[in-house]
């Protein structure tokens, strides 16, 4: 199984980005899909997680600004990022929980920064 992830870049305050997390691979397997992220000198957090039902949870900095879906016939994920903020500054990696095994992505730079 493999997590491909594109999407990131950089962006000014008030913006919007998407992310997008593919899984190759994994057949039907998937339990949910899911963003953390990583700010330099900072522990890897959680940004929202989608389960195979279609059931999400956001981390509180997230809620009301960021909005992830996922598609389980093409195993995908999606992270649409809107009134980003300088602390939404991070690396963000995507996360899946496939099989019962756990498996991330490489990593994607976001930067919101005037």
């Amino acid at each position: 199984v493999q997590l491909q992830a594109s999407g990131g870049g950089l962006v000014q305050p008030g913006g919007s980005l998407r992310l997008s997390c593919a899984a190759s691979g994994s057949g039907t397997s998937i339990n949910w899909m899911g963003w953390y992220r990583q700010a330099p000198g900072k522990q890897r957090e959680l940004v929202a997680i989608i389960s195979n039902l279609g059931s999400t949870h956001y981390a509180d900095s997230a809620k009301g600004r960021f909005t992830i879906s996922g598609d389980t016939a093409t195993s995908t994920t999606l992270l649409t990022m809107r009134r980003l903020k300088p602390e939404d500054t991070a690396v963000y990696y995507c996360n899946a929980l496939i099989g019962g095994y756990n498996y991330w992505g490489q990593g994607t730079q976001v930067t919101v920064s005037s």
